[in-house]
């Protein structure tokens, strides 16, 4: 399998998805943005994943590349093939299907639970009706039309949804504690003490428990995404 990413800024990385797409056997590509904004080929990418970044959807005037990125995803969402978009990815697949991104009332930055959305939808995920994540968040998006809610939090209604084979997930399942630290060091001056935001020590005083925990989801969340594919993850 043809997996490519897309990569915002070089402190946000595939994290805990690296090692399961490599053991599996899968090819690995990387669009990365801030050196070289060429597109691949839609009809050889067979995953697409789409990382976080500090940047906004909106700002395609600081950031022209977006413009294109945003369309490549709304075609690689029509051949129904699986994507992952994660944070600010998940924002681009939601703008990228004429959905609102917008300005949170409050960031949500560091671990806060989720719960799984209620839905009847056979085909969409489900999420467990709570669960850790790590979030790192000051924008969100509306519903996009057709689109199934697969979990909310305190801080924010929409946290994750799913198109067809598309899912969009406002936090982090793919955290390591190097990802983590990456975060930290890179965008520090976020961390402003407010209602959803934690601190440098809380943030990096997650026990391994929480990152298992958390990596136990992404490997469900994978096994529903790819479900089909042949891919076999361990």
């Amino acid at each position: 399998m043809n997996v490519h990413c897309f990569q915002h800024v070089p402190f946000e990385s595939l994290g805990a998805l690296e090692p399961r797409l490599s053991r599996a056997g899968c090819r690995i590509g990387c669009t990365r943005f801030f050196a070289d904004a060429r597109l691949p080929d839609p009809e050889a990418v067979d995953f697409l994943v789409v990382l976080g970044g500090p940047m906004s959807v909106n700002d395609e005037a600081a950031w022209p590349w977006l413009v294109a990125e945003k369309e490549f995803i709304r075609r690689f969402v029509a051949t129904g093939k699986p994507l992952l978009g994660i944070c600010l990815g998940a924002q681009l697949l939601a703008g990228a299907l004429g959905a609102r991104v917008a300005p949170l009332r409050e960031k949500e930055i560091g671990w806060f639970p989720i719960a799984g959305a209620p839905h009847s939808n056979a085909a969409a995920f489900r999420f467990p009706t709570t669960a850790a994540a790590f979030h790192w968040h000051g924008e969100t998006f509306a519903q996009p039309s057709g689109a199934v809610q697969l979990a909310r939090s305190r801080a924010c209604e929409n946290q994750a949804f799913q198109v067809g084979r598309a899912i969009g997930l406002q936090f982090h399942l793919e955290t390591t504690p190097a990802t983590a630290r990456a975060l930290v060091e890179n965008a520090r001056a976020e961390l402003v003490p407010g209602p959803f935001v934690q601190t440098k020590a809380e943030i990096l005083a997650a026990p391994a428990e929480t990152y298992a925990a958390l990596h136990r989801l992404l490997d469900d969340l994978l096994a529903h995404l790819l479900a089909g594919t042949g891919l076999r993850l361990s």
